[in-house]
């Protein structure tokens, strides 16, 4: 079984609904978080070494969501964030998270995101924020 794990840093993301605009007398869809896919995707192809090429098979993903700690926390506050005995327990949604991670991943870290069979998504504060995900699949013999 192989395996890969890749850190981003940065804020996680969610995803976020689709927006709707009115065109004359046509309703039109479209997408207001174009940038911040590409930045995620962009960051993503860094991390990955030279020559990969998207799984074809079934996956596993564990994706670690590091919220920020908020400034105005208190010491003692941020402390027990940091040590996870505060949980992290508004938005951005876990499952929005995941659902923006997997779009992103689409066409490079695999093929589509129904190959994906496992998912186990975790969301926490810490010091520096990021998103850790680790990749399980088994190679052709």
């Amino acid at each position: 079984m192989s395996e890969l794990t890749i850190t981003i840093p940065g804020k996680p993301i969610a995803k976020a609904r689709p927006r709707f605009a009115r065109r004359g007398a046509f309703v039109t869809t479209y997408n207001c978080q174009e940038t911040e896919e590409g930045k995620f995707m962009f960051s993503l192809m860094a991390a990955l070494r030279e020559g990969w090429q998207p799984i074809q098979g079934p996956v596993r993903l564990e994706a670690l969501f590091m919220m920020p700690i908020p400034s105005s926390a208190s010491r003692k506050k941020r402390l027990d964030m940091a040590l996870g005995n505060i949980r992290h327990v508004k938005k951005p949604d876990v499952d929005n998270c995941a659902k923006f991670l997997k779009d992103c991943c689409n066409g490079i870290l695999w093929r589509d995101d129904s190959q994906v069979f496992s998912l186990y998504a975790t969301k926490f504060y810490a010091e520096v924020p990021g998103t850790t995900l680790t990749l399980r699949w088994e190679t052709e013999s």
